[in-house]
């Protein structure tokens, strides 16, 4: 017997859990990556049910379905053009009536649909009771409880699934609109069905769609060979609705919100509430005008000291792991190019980069934590006071907040701000988040120069600079280039939750296989091209090496900033990546040490004359603000559509570097240190 393979599609509002149910029915057996043609983020996964396979897609989170933003687009499109088997719509039972918006546009779209009442705890803490029998029946669709975060309700979720793709039948739902708006969508659907080929989506939803204008439909229609009669029809309907009635997408959407609020006052009966909940006690204090904001940088010094003092053991492991492999190596073999080759360039390199995975993971720990509890949400919020003062808000410091992890997702995540102006703003600074690829630079040098009683406060103050010089540049760029009115700043605020081990662990490891695989490919390939510069040609001295004319020549440019011919090689090769200038700077000092046992490089580092503390400090920030990555700049490029905003970053952050670390240098050289 055959196993049946289903694709199973997870749609939903942001925070309604959708993740953590992703997460439970997909376990490990998931994977990232993007949606065709748009950098929005991918998840898919697989699970095993009885003699079904699924694969699992987590569509991005949105509240509607129009042509607002890329990622409605993407869960609209995959769900019509990729047509999975059962659409599963997970929606918040303590926000059931905001949540239902965007369940009638799932049904209008008519695949097979479940709809999953997660939190439902969360809801019954509010007073809040839910009659699913009473809600499927009104809406012609199945409903299952569930609460995800304690791993509840999964397996009646797969069962339902089961049962409903298995019977392969389109939801009955239909929202009538009125008589006028029937009668358009009756005629612009008459005329869809004389085209023969061509009409993937239901006719229905397309003539409701075109009615409200919707852009991409009417893209949609316009690449259909005979389609020119029902887009005139269309404009015409839409036209007469306009001067008889008013604008039809408002028009169609006041009918939903109506049909949602009567759906909402039918199915859910409210308990009087005894007092404050436990989330609006702990807001009380964690957003306080005066508590907030002490609190959100307590919190983060806290974590980038953990990230230093616990992350140092597991280095140490590591460390000691590469170098007792660079030894074994360089026992069975002989003397020459290819032990030169794969100890120094390949194990030396490459390790001195994984070794500082643990503090990858402690930090990816850190932040899945505050995002699984919803403080993150917080964050956003308490920085609107200060993003407000700069021209922006506090929905611009969410995408920034990505930037800790990796500036990709960061500029991605503009995509959220409406304003283009806010949004090209935001994308601009968003490299100055110190990313996880700048950490190993920060804890080389901190540890090469730093006490470990200072360390943390080091580490924050570059993290905390990131986030300074991202307000006043933006600050900036909205006085000087970008005028005009921010938007103003609308924001749910889930409840606090109890995040899960699973949930937060598989965050981690998600993000830091991304870490790793850029270890086996980028700072591999830069590593065996470093190793190849620093000895060849084989005559002479590393100064003397391809790699220290290249250093040299950019040496007069660098050295008012501290920085000699080595940490130029470095700067120039992390353009690629920023933890490239790590193995670098580990594949130009093995060689140097010729005949010797190689060192850890945060000990080469400390024992070379040319460095000191003030110069590592320097470099920190140069690292901090000079150019970003290559990958970063072409997502700049594809999220802005031009090839000027992606060249004017790096320009622009590069001489700001070297201006602030031409300050720090000199300034303290004067003062002594």
């Amino acid at each position: 017997m055959t196993n049946t393979q289903l694709t199973l599609a997870l749609a939903g509002n942001p925070n309604s859990g959708k993740t953590t149910i992703f997460n439970n029915l997909t376990g490990s057996k998931q994977h990232v990556g993007n949606y065709p043609g748009v950098t929005v983020e991918k998840r898919e996964g697989f699970k095993k049910y009885q003699d079904k396979e699924f694969i699992v897609v987590d569509l991005p989170g949105t509240y509607g379905l129009m042509a607002h933003s890329t990622d409605e687009l993407v869960a609209r499109s995959f769900i019509v053009h990729d047509k999975p088997d059962i659409i599963v719509n997970v929606v918040d039972a303590a926000n059931l009536e905001r949540n239902l918006y965007l369940t009638l546009q799932l049904l209008e779209l008519q695949r097979p649909v479940i709809i999953v009442l997660n939190m439902v705890d969360a809801a019954a803490s509010k007073g809040i009771e839910i009659n699913d029998r009473q809600l499927a029946r009104v809406l012609h669709t199945p409903v299952v409880r569930s609460v995800g975060r304690q791993n509840q309700g999964t397996e009646d979720i797969l069962a339902l699934a089961a049962a409903t793709a298995g019977q392969g039948q389109p939801s009955e739902f239909t929202l009538l609109y009125g008589s006028k708006i029937e009668e358009a969508i009756e005629k612009i659907t008459g005329l869809l069905a004389q085209i023969r080929t061509g009409v993937r989506f239901p006719r229905r939803w397309l003539a409701l769609k075109l009615l409200e204008g919707d852009s991409e439909a009417s893209r949609y229609l316009s690449g259909i060979p005979g389609s020119e009669q029902v887009a005139a029809a269309a404009l015409l309907y839409r036209q007469e609705l306009l001067e008889q009635m008013g604008d039809p997408a408002l028009l169609i959407a006041e009918q939903r919100h109506r049909f949602v609020a009567a759906v909402y006052t039918h199915v859910v009966a409210i308990h009087e509430d005894e007092g404050m909940t436990t989330s609006d006690k702990l807001d009380l204090v964690l957003t306080g005008r005066f508590s907030g904001l002490p609190i959100f940088l307590g919190l983060m010094w806290l974590l980038f000291n953990l990230v230093f003092t616990v992350g140092a053991y597991p280095q140490a492991w590591i460390e000691d792991g590469f170098s007792g492999l660079a030894e074994l190596a360089g026992e069975y073999l002989a003397d020459g190019e290819l032990r030169s080759f794969i100890v120094d360039g390949i194990i030396g390199g490459v390790g001195s980069v994984i070794v500082f995975l643990p503090n990858i993971l402690i930090l990816f720990l850190g932040i899945a934590f505050m995002e699984d509890t919803g403080y993150m949400a917080r964050a956003a919020f308490i920085m609107d006071r200060i993003m407000r003062a700069v021209g922006l808000h506090g929905k611009s410091f969410i995408p920034l907040l990505l930037g800790f992890g990796c500036s990709v997702p960061a500029i991605m995540g503009a995509r959220t701000l409406e304003n283009p102006r806010d949004r090209l703003v935001t994308i601009l600074v968003a490299p100055f988040m110190s990313c996880s690829a700048r950490l190993p630079v920060y804890t080389v040098l901190i540890g090469a120069f730093f006490d470990e009683a200072v360390a943390g406060t080091v580490l924050f103050s570059i993290y905390f600079l990131g986030i300074l010089l991202a307000v006043l540049v933006a600050s900036a760029f909205r006085s000087l280039i970008f005028k005009g009115e921010s938007e103003p700043f609308v924001m749910e605020m889930p409840p606090y939750r109890r995040p899960t081990i699973k949930s937060m662990v598989i965050h981690m490891w998600e993000r830091s296989l991304l870490y790793l695989r850029k270890a086996g490919t980028i700072i591999l390939s830069v590593s065996i091209l470093v190793w190849f510069l620093v000895n060849y040609p084989t005559a002479g001295t590393i100064a003397q090496s391809y790699a220290g004319q290249l250093g040299q020549l950019v040496e007069p440019w660098i050295a008012p900033l501290g920085f000699d011919w080595k940490i130029g090689v470095g700067l120039v090769s992390a353009f690629t990546a920023k933890e490239v200038l790590i193995s670098t700077l580990g594949t130009i000092y093995h060689v140097d040490q010729t005949g010797e046992t190689a060192v850890a490089l945060q000990e080469a580092i400390g024992n070379d004359p040319n460095f000191r503390p003030l110069i590592a400090y320097s470099l920190m920030i140069f690292v901090l603000v000079y150019s970003p990555c290559l990958a970063t700049i072409a997502v700049i490029k594809r999220e802005t559509n031009s090839w000027k905003w992606a060249l004017f970053s790096p320009v622009y952050t590069t001489g700001l570097a070297w201006i602030l670390s031409f300050i720090v240098f000199q300034v303290g050289t004067v003062l002594g240190y």
